[in-house]
């Protein structure tokens, strides 16, 4: 199923807003193991910069994914008449070349 580009974005918001929470939480308790001291007001600035990016990274892959599904995806045929019918999934043959030789006896 086709996924539109406002559902992109809001499957990309939610998943960055968990992220957010997440990574100042991190941010909270890993940085002092470093010798960082930041502020809750800095820690949080990070994250926001940090879900900016996220965000749109998210939106971008996602549409470069989507693209990629759409061209794979084959049009249906066409008939000489005109008319159109639906393509069957795509067979394919693992017997090898003894199998193909089988094929005219069947």
């Amino acid at each position: 199923m086709k996924q539109s580009r406002l559902m992109s974005f809001c499957e990309a918001i939610a998943n960055v807003t968990v992220g957010y929470g997440v990574a100042v939480l991190t941010q909270i308790l890993i940085f002092p193991m470093f010798g960082l001291h930041t502020t809750l007001a800095q820690n949080l600035q990070m994250g926001a910069v940090f879900t900016v990016v996220s965000i749109v990274r998210s939106y971008v892959l996602r549409r470069v994914f989507e693209a990629i599904r759409v061209r794979s995806t084959k049009p249906p045929l066409q008939t000489s008449d005109g008319s159109v019918r639906a393509r069957l999934p795509y067979r394919r043959d693992f017997g090898g070349a003894a199998a193909r030789d089988q094929s005219s006896i069947r």
